[in-house]
């Protein structure tokens, strides 16, 4: 009887510190990400960097087509060093792809204090959900299909409004992905701390992308609502 116990309880030590090895590579991989993020985004700004601007349909089949090859490699290559380079280059991708809102936002005089809001705004809403998610008992597994319909209704919305150009469907886009996003930063977080989740570069690569869409969209509504033109 008691070493049943002693084996039950060293298995749930091991399983404990397995998760928390994994929720800690999770986050030292999500704050190298941001790295090739920011140069990204330079280097995308200091050259006028521009995805199909003219054609904004076919610059979004192009970016799902990169998009989904970098996350089949990913996730092909997740249990090697291969797959955090090119996680590493998806964010750097990624950077790219913000760019034209960043030189957008810079263009206005209160630009730099929108973006720094923005960054503001998303850090409290990561911290906000990652320390929910490690104190919450509650079993968050129920959200997943839930938020899944969110995101398909929202991704409809967006190509609807690529030929309605309806800046009031813009906004409300926007403010909806800001609270589906961070939705699901709680929910991914959280299938790390319940286990769900073993693999940190698959783990960091769905976090970043909910940490990416909820400064992104919080960038576009601060412009629109805050924004001062020169």
């Amino acid at each position: 009887m008691n070493e049943s116990l002693h084996a039950a309880y060293t298995g749930s030590t091991v399983l404990v510190e397995q998760r928390n090895r994994v929720l800690r590579n999770t986050y030292w991989l999500l704050a190298l990400s941001m790295v090739p993020t920011v140069l990204g985004a330079w280097i995308g700004v200091a050259t006028g960097f521009s995805f199909f601007a003219g054609s904004p349909f076919i610059g979004l089949l192009v970016f799902l087509a990169v998009a989904f090859g970098f996350f089949f490699a990913i996730e092909k290559f997740k249990n090697s060093g291969v797959g955090v380079a090119l996680l590493l280059g998806f964010t750097f991708f990624m950077g790219l792809m913000l760019s034209r809102l960043i030189g957008a936002v810079l263009g206005m005089s209160n630009g730099a204090q929108l973006i720094m809001t923005a960054f503001g705004g998303t850090a409290l809403v990561f911290f906000g959900m990652a320390s929910l998610a490690t104190t919450i008992k509650r079993d968050l597994s129920g959200m997943g299909k839930w938020l899944m319909v969110g995101l398909v209704l929202l991704i409809v919305a967006s190509v609807a409004n690529i030929w309605l150009q309806m800046p009031a469907l813009m906004l409300t886009i926007s403010s909806i992905a800001v609270l589906l996003f961070s939705a699901y930063l709680l929910y991914d977080i959280k299938r790390i701390v319940d286990g769900g989740e073993t693999n940190y570069v698959t783990a960091t690569l769905s976090i970043y992308i909910n940490v990416y869409m909820v400064f992104q969209n919080l960038l576009a509504l601060l412009g629109v609502l805050g924004g001062e033109r020169e």
